[in-house]
């Protein structure tokens, strides 16, 4: 329950803050797809199993994403039969700014905390993830 709280907690701020820097329109589920785009951009099979997300979803997030400027699609040199997400200069721009925001936000963790706890804490939480992805289901 903690670790949804923290995610909520998180992402409520990020977006604000977000908005706040040019981006009102972009939502945490947008942040599945843009979290993972290079400047290059990817194909939406490489999206999917970046997020872990059916390939369904994540082209419903490109569509949004795309609609609002964000990203485009775009023939793959590699398989002129696929295409890449390519964030615009509007995505790199939110990317940028998505990541100096989270990185303030830890840092300000980390001063709340002492910089030894919040690598413990941080340490510690990477591995109750984990032994929970790893978990035996029977």
């Amino acid at each position: 329950m903690l670790a949804g709280q923290l995610m909520r907690a998180l992402q409520d701020e990020l977006f604000e803050r977000l908005a706040e820097q040019g981006h009102p329109d972009v939502r945490p589920r947008h942040g599945s797809v843009l979290a993972f785009l290079g400047r290059d951009g990817a194909r939406a099979t490489e999206l999917a199993a970046r997020t872990g997300q059916h390939k369904q979803i994540v082209g419903t997030i490109v569509d949004e994403l795309a609609a609002l400027g964000y990203v485009r699609r775009e023939p793959d040199p590699d398989d002129r039969r696929a295409k890449r997400v390519v964030p615009t200069e509007h995505g790199l721009d939110e990317i940028a700014k998505a990541r100096a925001i989270l990185a303030d936000m830890e840092h300000r963790h980390a001063d709340n905390l002492g910089a030894d706890r919040y690598a413990a804490f941080k340490e510690a939480f990477a591995e109750v993830v984990r032994a929970q992805r790893d978990r035996d289901p029977s």
